[in-house]
């Protein structure tokens, strides 16, 4: 009689899901494939085979964390005020990043020595600039800002990392007051920087 596949599409949904929690409750430093497969209710040889090693595993959390992004993004309904619905998008992102801070730190920094995303990894990051690069061309079509839309995404992405990174390390301000004011500046500032 054979044997019942163990390492099935449903454990590999699982052992990701596992670790995104392990991620988020243990950080960079407790997040270990045993820890994982613990969690999972599986072993470390039915990950490694499911994900190859630690930095394969790693590599999905980083892609899941895109798709994570992404999809909450895409919640963002465009309106008929295209420039509201770009500043609209700051908000998704810095929740997402202050929910998820070990996943974001992931996704946009290198915690961990044996995962060095490569060109299929960077390109996970694209379709999250993609929207916010569709929401930016609609304004540079209505006449509201000026430029080339990639470059101001690059921008306001990079704007918008910086702040949730300050925000989360409790250098954005000592009251919620002050830190969504600085948001409000920044995001703000900068879109009156390539007014049209």
């Amino acid at each position: 009689m054979p044997r019942v596949k163990q390492r099935t599409p449903e454990l590999r949904d699982k052992v990701l899901t596992v670790a995104l929690t392990a991620l988020n409750e243990h950080g960079i430093s407790g997040f270990t494939t045993r820890r994982v497969a613990e969690l999972a209710g599986t072993s470390v040889p039915a990950v490694y085979e499911l994900f190859e090693d630690k930095a394969g595993l790693v590599r999905q959390v980083f892609f899941e964390g895109f798709r994570l992004l992404g999809r909450e993004l895409a919640t963002v309904s465009a309106t008929d005020d295209p420039l509201a619905d770009v500043q609209g998008l700051a908000p998704v992102f810095r929740r997402f990043c202050l929910n998820r801070p070990t996943l974001a730190q992931v996704m946009f920094t290198r915690p961990f020595a044996d995962f060095d995303p490569g060109p299929e990894e960077l390109a996970a990051g694209a379709s999250v600039r993609e929207i916010f690069v569709g929401r930016i061309q609609r304004c540079v079509d209505a006449g509201l800002l000026v430029g080339d839309p990639v470059d101001i995404a690059h921008v306001l992405l990079a704007l918008v990392q910086g702040l949730a990174v300050q925000e989360g390390g409790r250098w954005l301000g000592t009251s919620r007051a002050s830190m969504n004011r600085r948001w409000t500046i920044g995001v703000n500032t900068l879109l009156k920087g390539f007014a049209g």
